[in-house]
């Protein structure tokens, strides 16, 4: 028995489907995220490059778009644990370079921007109030990197009840291991797993 028998005679891995209506998480597709010079990596970009044709889709459908910046206080009065974990996270301030949203994948008005001090785009920020404010009960989930910031943002989406899509190739990660690992624990368990086509042919 392989160990996809094993989820499968479990009982893992089934669809929770798409809802209603669709809301879009992009996770960090910020520079310092995307450079391999900083916390990025080559695979990063592909996943950014990507998801400009996804966005493109949101934004034609006038579909509510929220995006994710790491950001903490230039004086260093909210830097915590991860910080410790990750010292160099320190480095992304509000108008630091490193924190900008990638040019490609840049809001426009009336998307709707977190800033948060942790790996989770929910956690505490206003983003599962926002979310369902604008009807969504779908949250699609796109970003870097696919084992840290993607994963406990899909967990949380989740956690919060939203049906929760993570579009595959619309996610990147420093190394393929973490990133294929994280694909398949977030397929069995939070999330249906699907690549960037398949997910927007079904909005038509």
């Amino acid at each position: 028995m392989d160990e996809l028998d094993v989820y499968q005679r479990q009982g893992l891995g089934h669809a929770s489907g798409v809802g209603r209506q669709c809301g879009l998480v992009l996770v960090d597709f910020i520079n310092g995220f995307v450079d391999p010079a900083l916390l990025g990596g080559a695979h990063v970009s592909e996943a950014a490059q990507r998801t400009q044709g996804l966005l493109h889709a949101f934004r034609q459908r006038n579909w509510p778009i929220a995006h994710a910046r790491m950001v903490y206080a230039e004086d260093g009065s909210d830097h915590n644990v991860f910080c410790r974990k990750t010292p160099s996270l320190t480095r992304f301030t509000e108008t630091a370079e490193c924190s900008q949203i990638v040019p490609g994948l840049a809001p426009t008005a009336g998307e709707y921007i977190v800033r948060k001090q942790g790996a989770s785009a929910f956690f505490a920020t206003g983003l599962a109030d926002w979310l369902r404010g604008k009807g969504v009960d779908t949250a699609v989930v796109v970003g870097c990197t696919t084992s840290g910031c993607v994963r406990a943002t899909a967990l949380d989406a989740m956690q919060h009840n939203f049906l929760t899509v993570v579009v595959a190739d619309c996610v990147g990660d420093r190394a393929m291991g973490p990133h294929q690992a994280s694909l398949f624990d977030m397929g069995q368990k939070y999330a249906d797993v699907m690549d960037r086509d398949e997910l927007i042919s079904l909005f038509s």
